[in-house]
C-alpha cells in the first residue's frame, strides 16, 4: 500500500507541475498580447519569450525521499542523437505515457515503478532513473533494475559515465555525525571514502570515485534535513560532477600522446632556425621544411582544438558544481572538492599546457617562415637589381648602336639622294640646260643632310609622344 500511495502522490506532483508549466506559458502569451497593446513599444522579438523561459526549461527534479537513482551518460554521434527520441517514444508507448515532442532535447516522465529524466547535450546525453524506496543492501537493487532490460539494451551511444546513488536517512545505515566512518566502508567495497556535509549541513555525501564490479560508481547520500527540491538539485549536481569530470579528462590521453610529437616539432624548429644563422645554407630547402612543419602543427591544432577547449569548459563546470555543494569538512576524510582538485587539476593543466605550447610553436614557425621569406625576398631583389642593371646596360648599348646606325643611315641616304640629284642634273644638262651637274650635286648635300636630320628629329618626337 505504501508503494501505491507513493506512486499516486508522484503522479499528482507531476500533474501539478505540468499544470503549472501550462499556466506559465498561458500567462506569458497573455503578457505578450498585453504588452504590445497597452504600451506603445516596438513589437517583440520572435524569440523573446522562448529565450526568457529557457531558464525554466530544465527545472530541478522534485523527489520523494528515500530514493534510489541510476545515471547514464552516453557519447553519441549525430545519427544516434536522431534515434534517441524515437527510442523514448517506444518506452512511453509501452507504459501509456505521453511521449516527448519530436525536436525535444529533454524529457521528464513517471512510469509504473520508476521515473526518468532525459537530457540531450552537445556531444552526449544523460538518463536519470529514480525509484522512491530503499533496500537493505543499498546498491544491490539499483533503480536501473526497474527499467525494462530489453529497452536498456537498445540504447544508442557509448557509456562514458554510469553511477548509482541512494538517499537514505541516517538511521537506515546507523550513521552518527562525528562517529566512526568504517561502517560505511562495506558500501564501497572497502575503498577509501571521500565525503563531506553539503547544502548547509542538510545532507552528507560519500563516494570513492571508483567503478565497482557492476560497472557503476556510487554515491551514498545521508539525509539530515533535506527538502524534496534540495534532494533533486543535490543528485543532479553529483551526477553532473561525475559526468563533467570524465568528459574533461577525455583530452588528457590526447595530451599525453601529443607530448613526444610536440617535443619533436620543437627540436625540428630549433634545427631549422639554427641553420638559418649560417651563410652556407640552402634557403629554399629550409623554407620547404618550415612549410611542412607548419602544416603538421596546424593539423594537430585543428584536429584537437575542440577537445582541449571542451576540457577547459567541462573543468569549469566541475568547479562550479562543487562550489554549489557548499561542502563542510568531515573530520578524517577528504572533501569532494579537495579530491577532485588534487587529481583533476594536474591533468587539466597538462591539457592546457599542451594546447598553449602548440599555439606558441605555431607562432614561432610563422615568425621563422616570415624571416626566411624576407631573406629569400632580399636575395631575389638583389638578383632582380643585377638583372635590371644588365638590361639597362644592354639597352644603353643598343641605344648607342642605334645612334651609330642612324648616323650611318644619314650618310648613306645623303649619298644616294645627292647621287640621284646629280643624275637628274646630268639629264637636264644633256637636254640643253646650262648647269654644272657636279656643282649641283655638291651644293645639294648640306640641304639633304638638314632635311634628313629634321626628319629623324620629328620621328623621335613622334615615338616619344607615343610611349608617353
Amino acid at each position: 500500500m505504501n508503494i501505491k500511495s507513493q506512486q499516486s502522490t508522484n503522479r499528482l506532483i507531476i500533474w501539478q507541475y505540468r499544470v503549472l508549466l501550462g499556466l506559465i506559458v498561458t500567462i506569458s502569451i497573455l503578457q505578450n498580447r498585453t504588452v504590445t497593446t497597452l504600451f506603445p513599444i516596438p513589437n517583440n522579438h520572435p524569440q523573446r519569450f522562448v529565450l526568457h523561459n529557457e531558464v525554466h526549461a530544465r527545472a530541478s527534479y522534485i523527489l520523494n525521499l528515500p530514493v534510489r537513482a541510476s545515471h547514464l551518460a552516453l557519447l553519441l554521434t549525430n545519427d544516434e542523437k536522431a534515434q534517441e527520441c524515437q527510442h523514448l517514444r517506444t518506452l512511453c508507448e509501452r507504459f501509456g505515457v505521453n511521449p516527448p515532442e519530436k525536436d525535444a532535447d529533454h524529457f521528464i516522465a513517471t512510469f509504473n515503478a520508476f521515473q526518468i529524466r532525459w537530457e540531450q547535450h552537445g556531444e552526449f546525453s544523460t538518463y536519470s532513473f529514480h525509484v522512491h524506496d530503499t533496500t537493505e543492501d543499498l546498491f544491490a537493487g539499483p533503480a536501473l533494475k526497474k527499467v525494462p532490460a530489453d529497452w536498456l539494451s537498445q540504447l544508442t551511444g557509448q557509456v562514458i559515465v554510469a553511477a548509482h546513488a541512494t538517499i537514505v536517512a541516517a538511521t537506515d545505515v546507523n550513521y552518527q555525525e562525528n562517529g566512526d566512518l568504517s561502517q560505511l566502508s562495506p558500501y564501497f567495497a572497502g575503498n577509501s571514502i571521500i565525503g563531506s556535509k553539503v547544502t548547509g549541513g542538510a545532507a552528507s555525501v560519500f563516494t570513492d570515485f571508483r567503478i565497482h564490479n557492476d560497472g557503476f560508481s556510487r554515491f551514498l547520500i545521508i539525509n539530515h534535513d533535506l527538502r524534496t527540491a534540495q534532494a533533486g538539485r543535490l543528485l543532479q549536481r553529483l551526477f553532473e560532477i561525475e559526468v563533467y569530470r570524465v568528459l574533461a579528462l577525455l583530452a588528457f590521453p590526447i595530451a599525453r600522446k601529443l607530448y613526444p610529437v610536440l617535443n619533436q616539432c620543437d627540436r625540428q624548429l630549433y634545427s631549422i632556425t639554427n641553420a638559418m644563422t649560417r651563410t652556407d645554407n640552402d634557403d629554399a630547402r629550409l623554407l620547404d621544411e618550415l612549410t611542412t612543419l607548419a602544416a603538421e602543427i596546424e593539423n594537430h591544432i585543428s584536429s584537437h582544438h575542440f577537445r582541449f577547449a571542451a576540457a577547459s569548459a567541462y573543468y569549469q563546470l566541475v568547479e562550479q558544481r562543487v562550489s554549489d555543494l557548499r561542502e563542510v569538512r568531515i573530520q578524517g576524510i577528504q572533501t569532494l572538492g579537495e579530491f577532485l582538485k588534487r587529481r583533476l587539476e594536474p591533468a587539466i593543466k597538462t591539457c592546457a599546457s599542451t594546447s598553449h605550447r602548440f599555439t606558441q610553436l605555431s607562432k614561432r614557425v610563422s615568425n621563422s617562415s616570415q624571416l626566411l621569406r624576407t631573406r629569400v625576398d632580399i636575395i631575389i631583389e638583389k638578383q632582380n637589381q643585377g638583372l635590371l642593371s644588365s638590361m639597362a646596360l644592354r639597352a644603353k648599348m643598343q641605344f648607342r648602336m642605334q645612334q651609330t646606325v642612324e648616323g650611318i643611315s644619314m650618310v648613306a641616304i645623303t649619298y644616294y639622294a645627292a647621287h640621284l640629284i646629280g643624275k637628274i642634273s646630268e639629264t637636264l644638262h644633256i637636254i640643253g640646260w646650262k648647269i654644272n651637274p657636279t656643282l649641283i650635286e655638291g651644293i645639294s648635300i648640306p640641304f639633304i643632310l638638314v632635311i634628313i636630320g629634321l626628319s629623324f628629329k620629328r620621328i623621335h618626337k613622334i615615338i616619344a609622344n607615343t610611349t608617353e
